[in-house]
């Protein structure tokens, strides 16, 4: 975050302003949802943090973090294929104010559509509350929520980056007709292209891969055993529900450093800062 806001990486403000956006959100997902929650509910048992209301606003928060994080990834998706893939529109929509609008207003949303969680936890206990276990009601708010996060950003990065490609390619095969057929050299656009295509598939396929299991798990089992009640069981679904938490929160990182660390610039910066660490501490 500190090296993406100093704005000497070579990136547009724009791109700078959802990176850094999705930079922090990655970073409160990781305070939140893995040491609060995670770490904290099977590990640590610190105590104050199970009591209500701070259990359930800390449930909120879970996901309001995971949401901003992947609808910013969708928002930055699609902020690329408009540069790429629309000329005509890019110059009024790759632009910083519109970067902030849409990064508040998926803020906004990610906070609306996770506030009914907090009604359904028992201010006594920190458990779910028996109607949210057997009403219809709730079953409804968690088929919405899944609708909501991945499956929706799973099909919108797809989308968007399958267009994109798909732009990339007829452009570079149109360059190459141009081009006199005897000049045997590279073609530095061309592979400036290729590997944005490389970068843009690494990030549909990471996304998709990291959240299936989590997906699978919420489609049949999203409330059992939710709350951790049976932590010690090691029975398949309790290990699926592990296993999709952790490759859950494990995508809320790779994403940004996918395409911070694939840019050269970061990482001259990124070099410069870990010698000056070293210079300090030396």
């Amino acid at each position: 975050m500190v090296i993406l806001s100093r704005g000497n990486c070579g990136l547009s403000r724009c791109i700078t302003r959802y990176l850094v956006a999705m930079a922090a959100a990655d970073l409160m997902v990781v305070l939140v949802a893995i040491i609060m929650q995670q770490i904290n509910f099977i590990y640590l048992f610190a105590y104050f943090l199970f009591k209500s209301p701070l259990c359930a606003v800390i449930l909120v928060l879970q996901l309001v973090t995971s949401h901003c994080s992947v609808w910013f990834t969708v928002a930055f998706t699609f902020d690329r294929y408009m540069a790429i893939c629309c000329e005509k529109l890019r110059m009024h929509y790759c632009t910083e104010r519109t970067a902030t609008v849409v990064i508040a207003t998926a803020a906004a949303g990610s906070v609306a559509v996770s506030i009914p969680l907090f009604f359904a936890v028992d201010p006594r206990r920190c458990v779910p509350t028996a109607e949210y276990m057997t009403s219809t009601s709730w079953s409804s708010y968690e088929l919405f929520i899944i609708i909501i996060t991945p499956l929706s950003p799973i099909g919108l990065i797809t989308l968007f980056n399958a267009l994109t490609i798909r732009y990339i390619t007829a452009a570079n095969r149109l360059r190459r007709e141009l081009r006199c057929s005897g000049q045997k050299q590279k073609d530095p656009e061309v592979d400036k292209r290729r590997n944005s295509m490389i970068l843009l598939f690494a990030i549909s396929t990471n996304f998709i891969l990291l959240w299936m299991p989590q997906f699978v798990h919420s489609i049949k089992w999203q409330k059992q055993n939710y709350f951790y009640t049976d932590r010690y069981f090691s029975t398949p679904i309790y290990i699926l529900q592990q296993l999709g938490f952790m490759l859950r929160m494990l995508n809320t990182c790779t994403n940004t450093c996918i395409y911070a660390l694939t840019q050269r610039r970061f990482r001259e910066q990124l070099k410069s800062g870990f010698k000056y660490l070293i210079t300090i501490n030396g």
